[in-house]
C-alpha cells in the first residue's frame, strides 16, 4: 500500500505546487506566457489527482489556477476592462465553487450498466471537474493566442449550462422524488432478479467477482451485481450481461434490493457487507474468492452469514483450528468450481527434463502477520530453476505493484527471465504476457508449481501435479501445522538452504505423489470431474428455492449433485 500512498502524495504536491507556482509567475512576473503554460500543467496535475484520489477536493487549486489564467488573459489582451472577460470570471467562480458539491451529489445517485436506463446526470456530474479543467486549459491557450474574450465567455457559458442542468435535475430528485423510485429501481423490478452479488473492495479487486460471474450465470436465474465503489461499475459490467448497479448509500440499497430477491452472495469480508446483511428477508451466502490456509481465510466475520460455501472439509477444520465456533449447519461443501477446466494428471511424472514451472508469489498483505510474499528471496530460486533447464511462468499477485519494494523485486525477476530467454530461447512468460493467461491456462501449461501460501495452491492441487510452498516466516516445524496444505508439498525455507532438495523432490523423485490425492479430497471435495461445478450450482439453486429449508441440525456435508437430488 506504500506505493499507493506515494502516488497520492505526489499527485497532491504536483497539483498544489503547480497551482501556486502558475499564479505567482503570472501575477508577480512579466512571464505571462510561461505562467499560462504552467497553469495548463497544473490543471493536468489536478485531473491526475482526482484519478489517484477520487475524493480529492481541488477547489483551492482550481480557483488559484483560474485566477492566474484570467489575469494572464487580461494581460495578453491589454485592452483595459473587458465586460466579456469579467462575465467569464463570474461564471468561472460559480463553476469552481459548485463543481465539487455537484460531483458529490452525483456520486450519491444510483448508476447502472446492462439495464435499459440512461442516467446522464450522475455521469455528467462525475466529469464536471475534468470539464472545468479542460475549459481552463482552453482559456489559457486562447489567452496565448490572443483570441477575443467573447469566445472565452461562450465556452464558459456552455460548461456552465451543463452544470446548471445537472444542478436542477439533482434538486428535482431530492425535493420531488418519483413515487415509483428511480429509473434503475423500476428497471430492476421488471428484471425480477432472484439473487444479488454484493461487492465492496479496494481498487484492483474486481477479479474477486469476475472469477464467480460465469458460475452465477450458469445458475440459470436472473440476478444483479451490486457494487459499492464506482470504479468497479464499468469493469464488472464488461464481464457479464447481468445488470450491474452502483449503490453509494444504504438508502440507495433500499431501492435496488427489490422484492423478488431471495438471496445475497458475497465474495469477501468487506466492511460494507454489513449494509446488505441487515436485509433479513434474504439468505446471505459467503462464497469467498479463494481457498487457502492464510489467516484471513478463517475470518470470524464469516459467522454473520446464513451459509458459508466452502471448497472442502479442510476449510471447516480451518475455522475450528482458529478457535472460531460456527454451527456446522452453516457450512456447505461445494468444491471450487473454478478448477473444473484444470487438466488432471492422475499419474506422477518423475525425472522431468526441461520442465515448465509456474511461480506465483503473493503480495505482502495488510500487515506483517499476513505477509507470505517470497519476492525478496526469489532470485536464487529462479536462477536454480533456469540452471535445471526450466521454462518459468511468473504470475504475480494483482496487488504486487502497490508495494514499491515488491514492484522493484518483481522487475528484477522479469529482467532475469528476459535475459535468459534472449540467451536460450526458452519461452518464459511474465508481466503482461502472463497476465493475459487465466490461472487455469497457467496451471495446464506447467508441470510443477512453486507458490507462497495462497489460494493458488488449492486450485493447483486439483491438477494432481507436484508443488512447493515457500515458508517466509519463523515457524520452523510449526509451518505445516499452521498451513496443513504444505504437508502434501515440498516446503522451501526462507534462507533457501534446502533449495536443491526441494527441487529434486518437485521435479525428479516426487515422493509425496500419493499424499497429494488424499489432500486433494479434503481441500476440494470428492466430486466427479465431469460434473464438478454442478455441485456448486445445485447448492446455489437450493438457496433460491423458497420451499427448501435447512435441517435444524446436521453435519457439514457436500451439497448433492443434480443427479442425486
Amino acid at each position: 500500500m506504500r506505493g499507493e500512498l506515494v502516488r497520492k502524495l505526489t499527485a497532491r504536491g504536483l497539483a498544489t505546487g503547480g497551482a501556486v507556482l502558475a499564479f505567482l509567475v503570472v501575477a508577480l512576473t512579466g512571464a505571462t506566457a510561461w505562467g499560462l503554460c504552467l497553469a495548463v500543467v497544473a490543471l493536468a496535475a489536478t485531473v491526475w489527482e482526482r484519478r489517484v484520489r477520487p475524493g480529492a477536493d481541488n477547489v483551492a487549486e482550481t480557483a488559484l489556477i483560474a485566477a492566474g489564467v484570467l489575469v494572464g488573459y487580461a494581460r495578453q489582451l491589454d485592452a483595459g476592462f473587458d465586460p466579456a472577460l469579467a462575465a467569464t470570471a463570474l461564471v468561472l467562480l460559480g463553476l469552481v465553487l459548485l463543481t465539487g458539491p455537484l460531483r458529490q451529489a452525483g456520486n450519491l445517485e444510483i448508476r447502472a450498466a446492462n439495464l435499459p436506463v440512461r442516467a446522464w446526470v450522475p455521469q455528467v456530474a462525475a466529469v464536471l471537474g475534468d470539464a472545468v479543467a479542460v475549459l481552463l486549459g482552453l482559456l489559457a491557450l486562447a489567452a496565448l493566442a490572443g483570441l477575443p474574450a467573447a469566445l472565452a465567455l461562450a465556452a464558459t457559458l456552455l460548461v456552465g449550462g451543463a452544470a446548471a442542468a445537472v444542478a436542477l435535475d439533482l434538486a428535482r430528485r431530492r425535493f420531488r422524488p418519483s413515487p415509483t423510485g428511480s429509473a434503475v429501481a423500476r428497471a430492476l423490478r421488471r428484471h425480477q432478479p432472484e439473487f444479488v452479488l454484493h461487492f465492496s473492495a479496494p481498487p484492483g479487486s474486481e477479479y474477486q467477482v469476475t472469477m464467480w460471474l460465469p458460475y452465477l450465470e450458469r445458475i440459470g436465474r436472473p440476478f444483479v451485481v451490486m457494487v459499492r465503489e464506482p470504479e468497479f461499475l464499468a469493469t464488472i459490467a464488461a464481464a457479464t450481461t447481468a445488470p450491474v448497479v452502483y449503490c453509494p448509500t444504504t438508502r440507495s440499497m433500499d431501492e435496488v434490493l427489490v422484492p423478488s430477491l431471495r438471496a445475497a452472495f458475497y465474495v469477501n469480508h468487506g466492511a460494507k457487507n454489513s449494509h446488505c446483511i441487515r436485509f433479513t428477508q434474504l439468505t446471505h451466502v459467503q462464497l469467498h474468492h479463494g481457498d487457502s490456509d492464510k489467516a484471513p481465510s478463517a475470518n470470524p466475520v464469516s459467522a454473520i452469514f446464513d451459509r458459508i460455501f466452502v471448497a472442502g472439509e479442510a476449510a471447516i477444520d480451518r475455522y475450528a483450528r482458529a478457535g472460531i465456533d460456527i454451527p456446522a449447519e452453516k457450512f456447505v461443501v461445494v468444491g471450487r468450481p473454478q478448477v473444473e477446466a484444470i487438466e488432471v494428471r492422475s499419474r506422477p511424472t518423475r525425472g522431468l527434463t526441461n520442465p515448465t514451472v509456474l511461480y506465483t508469489p503473493t503480495w505482502t498483505g495488510h500487515n506483517a502477520d499476513a505477509d507470505y510474499c517470497s519476492l525478496p528471496v526469489a532470485e536464487p530460486l529462479l536462477r536454480r530453476l533456469l540452471d535445471r533447464g526450466a521454462t518459468v511462468i511468473l504470475r504475480a499477485h494483482p496487488y504486487t505493484a502497490q508495494n514499491p519494494a515488491s514492484a522493484r523485486q518483481l522487475a528484477r525477476l522479469h529482467d532475469l527471465l528476459a535475459a535468459d530467454r534472449a540467451r536460450t530461447g526458452r519461452a518464459h512468460l511474465h508481466g503482461a504476457a502472463a497476465s493475459k493467461l487465466t490461472l487455469t491456462d497457467c496451471v495446464n501449461r506447467a508441470d510443477a508449481l512453486v507458490s507462497d501460501v495462497s489460494g493458488v495452491l488449492s486450485d493447483w492441487l486439483y491438477s494432481g501435479k507436484p508443488y512447493a510452498v515457500t515458508d517466509m516466516g519463523t515457524d520452523g516445524d510449526r509451518f505445516v501445522e499452521r498451513f496443513p496444505l504444505a504437508a502434501a508439498g515440498y516446503v522451501l525455507r526462507r534462507d533457501m538452504a534446502n533449495l536443491d532438495d526441494v527441487l529434486t523432490g518437485l521435479l525428479d523423485t516426487d515422493p509425496l505423489a500419493e499424499a497429494r490425492w488424499a489432500t486433494r479430497t479434503r481441500y476440494l471435495g470428492d466430486f466427479p470431474a465431469d460434473s464438478y461445478a454442478e455441485v456448486f450450482l445445485a447448492a446455489a439453486r437450493r438457496e433460491l428455492d423458497p420451499a427448501w429449508t435447512a435441517p435444524a441440525q446436521r453435519t457439514a456435508v457436500a451439497a448433492p449433485s443434480p443427479s442425486a437430488t
